[in-house]
């Protein structure tokens, strides 16, 4: 398979793009706006500790304080004054299934002859509970790492679980746990990592082996594990000097992360559009793999990269609702508050004899087609799918399974319910930072991110709501209402305009005057005395 990757930039921001046999798999927007956060370390101070959530607040110096759960503190929480302080585990496998010890071995308690009354287990799962509340205290100094970006007025999530990522590997301080990426799958070549691992890991420190490390030779990863080590010691040593809240180490950039995690032997051509941008990666490619170097390429076509590569049609598909199929049919993707509805359309009619089996066929199509949108879209959460009614339960499990074999390309975790006989599919999918769309796009100041604007006849309901209460109070008799030029057209159009009657009817002059710069869906009423904004008044 053909597996390029394909970076443009410009003043304001990178833009990656990869692809797969010219098929845009993933995208990635770097811009100063919204820069990466997810990796940085911080140390932090405890502003509030709510067991009842199981979570606390970190303040490290944003406008929202991190939210770190229980569950993302590690065995071993790092204070300033003592590094190597540790502090209880705050794992939550056990509490679905508690396990008791019998000459069987485990089982779930739920399962014993003798099982104890559903108030007292669940009196023990409180208390047990009550136990995994880490000894976390106001004011308390705390190293913790960005885990997910901010999303709209929620503050980014931490862990105090320390990761620092190289190439090859990934460094866990304090950690003893030794780890091989699962996508390694030839065992000789699992265990040999391994054991190179046990042979180059420092004291009190685990390891987790990259994909990107398979048939690398030990020297390589000792010396990217060399690099992490110093870069472990900077932070404790800057930990010991600064002040909370404190940025201590920034992950790399966008781009430059990309580059790291994905530039792996199977990718065929790196092509950059840029000569700055260009030299940096080559640099950092030198540093990181130098037998990839060959394959980082200068862009010098007068075509702009993304449309010679057909990339830019590709991407406008990710700003727009609709996604077409491949056999006419479409898929609509809807985003609320709480999660995202992806609805599956069929396309040209068909006779009811092949009903069941062209369902079954858009149905396939929308099921790869949505997990690349997923992807490429970068949307995480829940995601509800209505896909097209089918009536045999094997062509439900068909679609089930094509799901999960898709997922697996997904770096992001995912889990999926079976569909239900409505055609309805409960996804989860990891959220680490702002969808492609959040990314890209703000909100309308005019509509907020609806997408509808208020009607004029409606605008011009509430302005007379307004005057009705204005008169009651019987205050003066001319005021100035300052309005978008749209609205004072649609008040004035007629011979007896509507502008005239609410003069007439309520008894009062207005002065309109129009303010291009102002909200259309807005209005504002001013004393004509003394030009003072009287509109809250009588709102």
């Amino acid at each position: 398979m053909n597996k390029e990757i394909i970076i443009t930039s410009s003043t304001t921001q990178n833009h990656v793009a990869i692809t797969e046999e010219g098929n845009l798999v993933d995208f990635f927007v770097d811009h100063p706006e919204k820069r990466r956060m997810v990796g940085d370390v911080y140390l932090g101070k405890v502003a509030r500790v709510l067991p009842g959530i199981r979570a606390a607040f970190i303040d490290i110096g944003m406008k929202h304080d991190a939210f770190l759960h229980f569950s993302d503190i590690g065995e071993r929480t790092e204070a300033l004054q003592d590094m190597l302080d540790e502090d209880e585990d705050a794992d939550d496998n056990d509490e679905e299934t508690p396990q008791t010890e019998t000459a069987g071995g485990t089982q779930a308690a739920v399962d014993t002859p003798h099982a104890a009354p559903k108030p007292v287990v669940e009196k023990e799962r409180h208390e047990q509970r009550e136990r995994q509340v880490p000894k976390l205290h106001k004011g308390e100094e705390i190293l913790i790492q960005i885990i997910k970006e901010p999303v709209k007025d929620k503050g980014v999530r931490v862990t105090s679980s320390i990761s620092i990522p190289g190439r090859f590997c990934v460094l866990l301080p304090l950690d003893n746990k030794i780890g091989v990426s699962k996508k390694i799958s030839d065992y000789r070549e699992r265990k040999r990592l391994r054991r190179i691992a046990r042979g180059i890991i420092p004291q009190s420190c685990g390891l987790i082996i990259r994909t990107a490390a398979k048939d690398q030779s030990e020297e390589s990863l000792s010396a990217d594990l060399k690099y992490l080590v110093k870069i472990w010691a900077d932070m404790q040593d800057d930990a010991k000097k600064e002040e909370p809240p404190a940025l201590l180490y920034k992950d790399l950039s966008t781009t430059i992360s990309v580059i790291r995690d994905l530039f792996t032997p199977d990718v065929s051509k790196v092509f950059v559009d840029s000569k700055k941008l260009f030299k940096e990666i080559r640099n950092y490619v030198q540093f990181i793999q130098p037998g990839l170097l060959d394959r980082v390429e200068l862009y010098k076509g007068e075509e702009p990269i993304f449309e010679a590569f057909k990339i830019d049609l590709q991407i406008k598909s990710l700003m727009g609702r609709k996604v077409s199929l491949p056999s006419g049919g479409h898929i609509v993707i809807e985003h609320t508050e709480a999660m995202v509805v992806i609805d599956v359309n069929s396309g040209r009619y068909a006779a009811k004899k092949d009903q069941e089996l062209n369902s079954l066929k858009t149905d396939l199509e929308a099921a790869r087609e949505i997990v690349r949108q997923l992807r490429l879209r970068d949307i995480g959460g829940l995601i509800v799918v209505d896909f097209i009614d089918l009536e045999d339960e094997k062509n439900r499990k068909k679609i089930y399974d094509e799901l999960k074999k898709e997922f697996k390309k997904d770096r992001a975790k995912t889990a999926l319910l079976a569909m239900t006989e409505f055609g309805l599919m409960q996804i989860t999918r990891e959220r680490i930072r702002e969808n492609i769309l959040q990314s890209m796009n703000e909100a309308c100041p005019y509509c907020g991110g609806t997408g509808y604007l208020t009607k004029k006849s409606n605008l011009i309901h509430e302005i007379e709501g307004w005057l009705k209460r204005y008169r009651l109070e019987g205050k003066g008799k001319a005021l100035i209402l300052k309005v978008h030029p749209s609205l004072a057209d649609n008040m004035k159009e007629g011979i007896i305009s509507t502008h005239l009657r609410l003069q007439i009817k309520y008894f009062v002059r207005i002065k309109i005057l129009e303010d291009v710069k102002l909200n259309p869906q807005s209005f504002h009423f001013l004393s004509t005395k003394t030009g003072e904004d009287v509109t809250r008044e009588y709102a």
